[in-house]
């Protein structure tokens, strides 16, 4: 299996004279937390499944910047920026897919500003366009008729109008899909974004993970799917909270098309 699971870095593709069709940046999160990894696996077996020629920075990949920007250090943040955006030029990198709306909005939104320019796509747009194209295949597995509700990622969903790549993978599942009574684009945030991610809450009678939790399992479902490593760990943390770790699992969505066919 560890065979299966070869991940080329831009550096032997370069030392090739290759180029691989996309740059898969695989975030801090994906990187580095035991449960996102679990993702970036996932992830990457669909690549591999669906032939696609791809490549990561390996240890050349260093934050993006977007939680020292969220926090308002707007001085680190372009120092970080800066070095990626040296690293992928030097490369003459053109399209970059990733696991996490945060690297996601970040590289898209950006870094054009500081002369990073780029093709970048969520995982989900990734796997959707794979999927129109005949080069993945998405059917209903062990999870068809599995009652699902999707949480939007903040930056996936209201700050870049992307709403229907995941449902749409999740439809091809043939789950049963479930709306939350706050979804799209007035959905709520999981509580992680702008550097919320690595300090304690604010002082409140709830945290916000706990209202999002609560939120998703008014409508009961057996999966809550998310696109986010962030929107993970929080929904994970309230299902913890609320006891429900028996009855209701977090997936990510390339987990679920990548566990519905045992790849």
């Amino acid at each position: 299996m560890a065979e299966a699971l070869k991940v080329p870095t831009m550096a032997e593709y370069m030392a090739e004279g290759k180029k691989p069709e996309v740059l898969f940046w695989v975030g801090c999160a994906g990187s580095f937390d035991d449960r996102a990894k679990k993702i970036t696996k996932a992830f990457v077996k669909l690549l591999h499944e669906s032939g696609v020629d791809f490549a990561v920075l390996g240890t050349e990949e260093s934050c993006t910047g977007d939680p020292a920007k969220r926090a308002g250090n707007e001085f680190l943040f372009q120092m970080q920026a800066a070095t990626n955006i040296e690293v992928l030029n030097g490369y003459e990198i053109k399209k970059v897919v990733t696991a996490c709306p945060h690297c996601f909005n970040t590289l898209k939104n950006e870094y054009p500003a500081l002369g990073g320019d780029y093709e970048v796509m969520h995982h989900t747009q990734f796997l959707k366009a794979l999927l129109n194209e005949g080069r993945l295949k998405v059917e209903g597995g062990k999870f068809k008729g599995k009652k699902i509700t999707f949480h939007d990622p903040c930056y996936l969903g209201r700050a870049n109008g992307e709403y229907e790549a995941p449902r749409d993978l999740l439809r091809k599942l043939e789950v049963e899909l479930v709306e939350m009574r706050k979804c799209k684009k007035d959905g709520l945030c999981c509580g992680a974004g702008g550097g919320q991610m690595f300090k304690e809450p604010e002082p409140g009678n709830k945290d916000v993970n706990i209202e999002r939790t609560e939120q998703a399992l008014e409508v009961q479902p057996e999966i809550i799917a998310a696109g986010c490593p962030f929107c993970n760990t929080m929904m994970t943390d309230g299902i913890k909270n609320k006891e429900k770790e028996d009855s209701v699992e977090v997936m990510d969505v390339a987990e679920l098309i990548a566990n519905a066919d045992d790849l």
